[in-house]
């Protein structure tokens, strides 16, 4: 998955600022407690950071973007 797809994806679910305010302050257990910021700026790929947002905000992300 490219940056922009899950951005996009991302500010889809939450809107603009929320997003961007999960991806700066929120800990993801599948990301090893990591925040999506810090995730991508080590290389994890986005495909595996979409997951774990998903699996973290399941009610949140709509079904035809997972």
């Amino acid at each position: 998955m490219r940056l922009t797809d899950f951005w996009e994806r991302l500010e889809q679910s939450f809107g603009a600022a929320y997003a961007h305010s999960i991806a700066a302050d929120h800990s993801f257990t599948e990301l090893g407690g990591r925040t999506i910021e810090e995730s991508i700026t080590q290389g994890v790929d986005t495909a595996t950071i979409w997951r774990a947002v998903v699996a973290a905000y399941p009610d949140r992300v709509p079904s035809r973007l997972r």
